[in-house]
């Protein structure tokens, strides 16, 4: 194909880390297959995609308005896909409210992009769909950061999580599938590798090709292997299987970041059981205990949802002391939303209203921020490895600690894809600044 022909692509990515992850997929499939290059203007498109989540209520209702926009200021002829979660569960519903929507693609059919681009009207969203072998084209986000997915689907039924509808049952990609793609992508020069899947402890349960089963803790020992490679991420676990080999490889292997998410969701073992979450407040609190003695200077970060169906006071003051006693390092903070496929649904009597809800999200908020505040303080003085992988327009330079805090410093582009040494002179409850030690 000509140089004339190359054609522009505008995606918008909404929601988490796994969609950024098929959102690279999806590039990466369009510039090897069909001749797309990215682009920062929608309106020199040629293909306009929108990558949607539907885990919260607001980013749904937002869509329909945001490709209205779209295909308004479009340049003509140029074409809109909707792709993701949302397009799982609304499917053939989204070109009824929105004609010009031309193809709709569901998260477990990723790997089908280049057959759907220029097929008017298609709509792929089986959630049955096996692509946990397929080889997508080579992308090239972050030199210094990969995420790789190592499972698709989830076979857990958390009352409240539409994700199970919308992309489906749980399989694993095959551990050397996985290795093979951080190899290429730490030959590109990457040094850190975030491992993606919506239970990453429940790895090697199940293969496609019906292979010997396996674990977590094996393949973080397999992916460590990897010469060049630094650091490891993963997200997310789940508390329920946190055993004590995971938690050992966790704090031994130098090569794993020292940052761990764990979502708690409700501190009420009561509303826990609601949830269909399969662990107790107690529970929690000890495997919580137990990573902070085996790694003093772990971050340990977490998801909160207030206003579950049924959530009394004493509930809530069950997760405040849940709150109190871990002192998470960041939690990512959301009210309860009813979402379709969900069995939460069927506790419509028991909704909290409204303007309860928000008050509780707000004292979770401002008891986090004194934590914040307090624990970021800490690292004042303090020495710590940066891997610096962003550079900054006011002459400075970010990346990140071992365990996943993030630092700024006074630098340039030399120091891009360099683990060094930065001493802590000052902290906001959000980032570190420092000074490089020569």
């Amino acid at each position: 194909m000509s140089k004339q022909e190359e054609k522009k692509l505008f995606i918008q990515t909404l929601g988490c880390q796994m969609n950024d992850t098929d959102s690279q997929h999806i590039i990466a499939e369009l510039k090897e297959h069909k001749n797309y290059s990215t682009t920062d203007n929608m309106e020199e498109a040629d293909l306009i995609i929108i990558n949607t989540c539907s885990v919260r209520e607001k980013p749904v209702s937002k869509l329909f308005s945001e490709i209205g926009q779209f295909n308004v200021k479009k340049k003509e002829n140029a074409k809109i896909g909707v792709c993701g979660c949302t397009a799982s569960h609304l499917g053939k519903d989204i070109m009824k409210r929105a004609p010009y929507v031309d193809f709709v693609l569901g998260a477990r059919n990723i790997s089908k992009i280049k057959d759907v681009v220029d097929k008017k009207g298609a709509v792929e969203i089986d959630i049955d769909y096996d692509d946990s072998t397929y080889q997508f084209a080579q992308s090239g986000h972050n030199l210094y950061k990969t995420s790789v997915n190592i499972s698709i689907g989830c076979d857990k039924k958390c009352t409240f999580c539409i994700v199970p509808a919308t992309r489906g049952d749980e399989i694993s990609i095959p551990t050397e599938m996985i290795v093979e793609q951080v190899k290429k992508d730490v030959a590109k020069g990457a040094k850190e590798v975030t491992l993606l899947g919506q239970n990453v402890n429940s790895y090697g349960k199940r293969f496609s090709d019906k292979r010997e089963k396996t674990s977590f803790t094996k393949l973080l020992q397999e992916v460590s292997k990897i010469e060049g490679l630094e650091r490891i991420r993963f997200t997310s676990p789940h508390p329920l299987h946190m055993d004590d080999e995971f938690i050992e490889e966790f704090a031994k292997n130098p090569k794993i970041s020292k940052c761990i998410h764990m979502p708690l969701q409700s501190g009420s073992t009561s509303i826990l059981k609601a949830m269909k979450r399969g662990y107790s407040k107690e529970g929690f609190i000890k495997r919580a205990k137990k990573i902070r003695e085996m790694v003093p200077d772990v971050r340990i970060t977490t998801d909160i949802i207030v206003a579950f169906p049924g959530e009394t006071e004493e509930d809530f003051q069950d997760t405040i002391d849940v709150i109190k006693e871990v002192k998470f390092d960041q939690i990512f903070n959301f009210k309860y939303s009813p979402r379709p496929n969900t069995e939460a649904l069927e506790l419509k009597d028991l909704e909290i209203p409204d303007d309860i809800g928000s008050k509780r999200l707000i004292d979770v908020i401002e008891l986090h921020k004194e934590h914040q505040s307090e624990l970021m303080d800490l690292n004042i003085g303090k020495t710590v490895t940066v891997l610096f992988d962003s550079l900054k327009p006011n002459g400075e330079v970010s990346g990140f600690t071992d365990n996943y805090c993030q630092v700024f410093v006074k630098g340039s582009d030399e120091l891009l894809g360099k683990l060094v040494d930065v001493k802590i002179t000052d902290a906001t409850r959000t980032a570190l600044k420092g000074d490089v030690v020569n």
